[in-house]
This record gives C-alpha cells, structure tokens and sequence, in this order.
C-alpha cells in the first residue's frame, strides 16, 4: 500500500471508447499492430507495464456529474474494450465514491462489481470542515489540531461501511478498495497561486498520516492500495521545491518509517488506549500497527496524538522469544512544526532509545506528538 506503481486514467467524459482502446494498446501491446508500431515510431520499443487503469475520475462530480447507474454502463463499456496485450494484466479501477456517497458504492458493485478490480475512494481532511475557509497549514491551535484529527478519523468509518456493501456483493474480497486520494487540504501559502494548491506540511500533517496508514492496514483484507493524492509541491506532499531547492515534509518521513509494513504481514493484537481528554471528539491517545516480514522481523508501528503530554505503551509479547528492541521516532515541540528551505531539518526521525522488553512485555514511552516504528 506504500508503493508507486504505473497508474493510468482513461476518464470516461473525454474520448471515446475506440480512443481509449487505442491508448491501451499504444501503451502495453507487444505485437506489431499500426498502435503498437506508432509507439515504436515515437521511440518506445518494449511496451510499458502498466498495472491498473481507471476508467474516470471523481465521475460523480468535476469528472461528468453522473449518475451512479449511467457510470455503472460507461465502466462496463469501457471495461470491453480494455485488453491485456502482455504477460501483465490490467486491473480495472471503477471511480468510486465521494466521502458518504454509500448508495454509489452499492449501485457500482450491484451492477459493476464482477467486471472491475478496483473500487477508489475520494475524502479529504479539511480542517475547519469548511471547504471556503479550510485553515491555515502552520498557524493554527488547539481547537483547529482537534477537529483536523477527528475530522480524518472519519475514515475508518467510511472505510468500514463501504466494506460492508463490497462484501453483500464480493464476500471473496476479490474487489479492493483504492483509497486514492487522501490527505489533509488547507489553505494555500500567502502569495503563492490558489490554482496550484501549494501547502506546507507540519507535525500534525504527520500524526495525520500515520493515523491513515494505519487505518488502511487495519483493513488490508479490502483496502489494497492507498495513494496519498499529491507527492510534490500540492496539498499533504511529501517534497516541496523552489527551483533547484528540495525539502523533505514530515510526510515524507512517516511515509519512509511505515514503509516496513509493506508487502508484510499483518499480526492481530488488542489496543487499549483513552482518548484525548482535552477534544470534544473521539480521539484516541495512541494508534498502532503490527506486522511481520519475509525475514520473520516482527515492525510495531505508533502514534501519540496528545499534542503536550508523553505517554508509556505497554504490551505482551507472545509466542517468540524477544531481544532488545530498536526504533526511530519522529517528533517535534509544537505541532505547527515544520521544515523550509531555510530549515530543512526541523523535523526528522532519530533513534528511538529507552525501549525494553522483560519478562515477554514491551515497554516504550512516546513523546508528545510523535510517530515510532519499531522492530523486534
């Protein structure tokens, strides 16, 4: 779920079905037909590896104000005529929700399901909850850190409940759900262009993302792929650039710590955390993932969300033997933290000490506003 791979859109509104048939064999055919010689002739001898084709963007909305029913027909169109040319197959992406839009999502699969392997699902974190005014990226409180966390919090509701209708029509999980775009949307830098939605990235944008990872590996068995919606420059990036300069977000490096659960195995566990005392909404303390790779090393991943007080984690560990445990952890003193051009290396992880395991229990105490992955 943290990987990059080839992701191409054939939008439904924009051409027809004889174009997009044709880009699809431009792309990835490797016979000698007038699409494929056409990409010879432009320079590209093998073909590329192109793993999942979505059929539209946000359909519902800016990408052709469709009804559930009419982009159910125009994904089966499409879906005809999207050929596997090579050795690779194409998974087909269905557009997917908006945010609560449940009726889409059971409307798709009722009529749809059998034909797509990949279902996506749009909803950003809007801090204030006003899409006219969403906030600041670095200047805010208490109360706008409070209701960022419990607005992202929404996604396990929205994850959980269009698993629901995907399992009534694909019990076998053979479908998965693209979280496709995610992350949090402020405000645009004061003079930078409202139209290239340039935005910093602090410490809570890295509480944030840790958040949503480890909510998308809690439903691995539905969710298989995640994409944070931009990498460079816009919205919850993981760069920023100016010219030759580059900076490294707190998003990018919760990305790198958490890349340890990719393609591992989830391990089950019980989590028993209060929640923020301080927030109105249902906020818990401390959020955490497990899981075990090909090499049998055992990654526990935490989030300490309480924005001033440190907090100790406690956990049984059963059925191996452990050693001393080795960790990174990313943290700052005031959540608005974040680096610049001038700063770039305000926040970034460094080596988690103190971690102890004795008589089969982990102790670990996080700081304030932290992110920790550690290995056993």
């Amino acid at each position: 779920m943290l990987g990059i791979e080839p992701y191409v859109c054939v939008n439904v509104g924009s051409g027809s079905v004889q174009e997009a048939m044709e880009w699809v064999e431009y792309m990835t055919s490797d016979a000698h037909s007038p699409m494929a010689d056409l990409r010879r002739a432009n320079g590209r001898e093998q073909p590329w590896k192109v793993h999942y084709i979505a059929v539209g963007n946000e359909s519902w909305g800016c990408g052709g104000s469709m009804r559930p029913e009419y982009y159910a027909d125009n994904f089966r169109r499409f879906d005809t005529f999207i050929k596997n040319y090579t050795g690779v197959p194409v998974a087909r992406i269905a557009c997917g929700p908006n945010d609560d839009n449940y009726e889409w999502t059971d409307t798709l699969m009722r009529l749809a399901g059998h034909q797509m392997n990949g279902l996506s699902l749009h909803y950003y974190t809007i801090p204030s909850g006003d899409w006219k005014a969403k906030g600041s990226a670095t200047d805010f409180g208490l109360p706008s850190y409070y209701s960022t966390l419990g607005n992202t919090l929404k996604m396990e509701e929205l994850i959980a409940r269009h698993s629901a209708i995907m399992d009534k029509y694909d019990p076998q999980k053979k479908v998965g759900l693209c979280v496709d775009e995610w992350g949090i949307w402020t405000d645009v830098e004061p003079g930078t262009n409202p139209g290239f939605l340039f935005q910093q990235n602090s410490m809570r944008d890295a509480i944030l993302a840790g958040l949503n990872l480890h909510i998308f590996q809690a439903h691995a068995d539905r969710v298989s792929m995640s994409n944070i919606a931009q990498m460079v420059n816009v919205l919850q990036a993981m760069i920023l650039t100016d010219g030759a300069k580059t900076v490294l977000t707190p998003t990018y490096y919760v990305y790198e710590m958490l890349k340890v659960h990719q393609g591992a195995t989830a391990i089950p566990f019980g989590l028993t955390t209060p929640d923020l005392p301080e927030s109105q909404q249902r906020i818990p303390l401390v959020s955490a993932s497990a899981s075990r790779d090909a090499q049998g090393k055992i990654h526990l991943s935490l989030v300490n969300t309480s924005p001033d007080a440190a907090v100790t984690v406690t956990c049984q560990l059963t059925g191996a033997t452990f050693g001393s445990p080795t960790g990174r952890i990313l943290t700052a003193p005031q959540m608005t933290a974040h680096n610049t051009f001038e700063a770039p290396h305000a926040v970034e992880p460094h080596a988690l000490t103190g971690a102890t395991v004795a008589d089969g229990k982990l102790s670990v105490t996080l700081p304030a506003l932290s992110v920790a992955v550690l290995e056993l």
